[in-house]
């Protein structure tokens, strides 16, 4: 059995801890791990062989991910990718990750962003979805509700047979379905083999089926799959379900009682963290928030310390760059912020302090018209490209570990407490020789300081 994870979408209801850049499922949002990662431990214990689609842009995130988590993960553990350029929803992503594999390989398809609390449970479920799939099923996961959600999609079911879908309805109607015992929540978890999935697909939706099969017989194929962008765009954006499921009739559901939120929305998160004496769920990386007289809220907070006085039912999410105060039961609409943001041309939907490269990560600390701080950390045995800047100079000063940075023709040590300058239009390379992290402060000084003013000359990853 392969587990197929699904990497894409940007979970614009969790804004602003979720952006383009850092999307959700590689954030920590009720445990000390990632909900990649803690999707990655979970079915390590079922399967060893997994193949992660995600968008290109994430590639090195989610591998650096992995890294973090290797000595928890089984000693033949094995990964793919299939990277697209463009996310098309769930039908191109699953069709793919289908032609990939084996035609008789059982595929198992979880998002990455659930929490299941319940392992045990799960753990049964996935065993009995393997022998409807050996059966030749397609099986779904269906969850007992235990309240009337408005943000999930319902499956009516009697037993193992799936009846009809039905996507989210209003709170009126999720009361019904939740009352009456015969509906339950759509996991957006599959099982099946490949080639039971690809008969349907060519039965239920050529049109999804041909343009999805030449961009991937077109995909570059070296160490991963990565899907060309014009060929990608082709294929229409379709959910699994509207594309194949609710028009299937070899379905079966199981019914899994695991704990499951898809810690969709702020209040999910509040509904996942545990709370105070008075019902307040507090989640904080550096100063413990205060509150005063206040019950039912939910305070994320980062770097700054947070005060909250005679108040309830409130989200706060505090980052370095962005505040959100929002009605906790309002909590769904605040993918109309983004919207907004888009619309304004705002960078803060998409980008994100903390960035993600493959040799290690930067954190922009504060900018101005002609003058930049970052934070820099460079994994041991990485390196930067060589490479040079038209319009800026740069200094860099290590607080940590141990840089060895080339400049022209030159190579010298830098070692924690002392600096060095970088020319603009100089040749210049950093890199991390040894054996714990590099941490470095840069200032860049110019008049663009933008990411594109960049030269690569050499490059461990292909970069243009």
């Amino acid at each position: 059995m392969v587990n197929v994870i699904l990497c894409g979408g940007n979970g614009t209801r969790l804004w602003p801890i979720s952006r383009t850049h850092m999307p959700k499922q590689f954030t920590q949002l009720i445990s000390e791990y990632s909900l990649f990662q803690d999707t990655i431990l979970r079915n390590s214990k079922l399967t060893n062989k997994f193949l992660i689609v995600c968008n290109e842009d994430h590639y090195f995130m989610a591998l650096g991910q992995i890294d973090e988590i290797k000595n928890l993960l089984p000693s033949n553990f094995k990964v793919e990718f299939i990277l697209e350029s463009v996310g098309r929803n769930t039908a191109a992503a699953i069709i793919i990750a289908s032609l990939h594999v084996q035609a008789n390989e059982t595929v198992f398809v979880t998002p990455c962003d659930h929490s299941i609390l319940n392992i045990e449970n799960y753990e049964a479920s996935v065993l009995d979805a393997k022998q409807f799939a050996m059966d030749d099923y397609i099986t779904l996961f269906g969850i007992v509700p235990t309240y009337a959600e408005v943000g999930y999609g319902y499956i009516k079911a009697k037993d193992e047979m799936v009846n009809s879908f039905h996507e989210k309805p209003d709170l009126e109607t999720a009361h019904k379905f939740v009352d009456s015992k015969k509906y339950l929540w759509n996991s957006g978890m599959f099982c099946f083999k490949a080639s039971v999935l690809l008969n349907s697909v060519r039965e239920f939706a050529l049109d999804i089926y041909e343009p999805a099969i030449y961009a991937y017989s077109s995909a570059k194929t070296k160490s991963v799959i990565r899907i060309n962008k014009e060929l990608m765009e082709d294929i229409p954006a379709v959910s699994i379900d509207v594309a194949v499921m609710e028009k299937c009739f070899n379905l079966k559901v199981v019914r899994s009682d695991i704990g499951w939120s898809d810690l969709g929305s702020f209040c999910s998160i509040y509904k996942a963290l545990e709370k105070d004496e008075n019902n307040n769920a507090v989640k904080y990386t550096t100063d413990e928030p205060l509150l005063l007289n206040s019950k039912d809220n939910l305070v994320i907070s980062n770097h700054k310390k947070v005060a909250l006085v005679e108040v309830e039912n409130l989200a706060v999410v505090n980052t370095p760059d962005a505040l959100l105060i929002v009605n906790k039961e309002k909590t769904q609409d605040v993918k109309e912020v983004v919207s907004q943001l888009v619309k304004e041309g705002s960078t803060l939907a998409i980008d994100h302090p903390l960035v993600h490269r493959p040799w290690g990560t930067y954190n922009v600390m504060e900018e101005k018209a002609n003058y930049k701080f970052k934070t820099i950390l460079v994994k041991p045995k990485k390196r930067l490209s060589l490479q040079k800047h038209f319009h800026r100079n740069e200094h860099w000063i290590v607080l940590s570990g141990t840089a060895t940075v080339t400049i022209g023709k030159n190579k010298k040590l830098v070692r924690a407490n002392e600096s060095v300058y970088i020319p603009m239009g100089k040749k210049h390379r950093l890199e991390n020789e040894g054996k714990i992290d590099l941490v470095l402060i840069e200032v860049q000084v110019g008049e663009y300081l933008e990411e594109d003013d960049i030269v690569r000359y050499e490059d461990d990853y292909k970069r243009k």
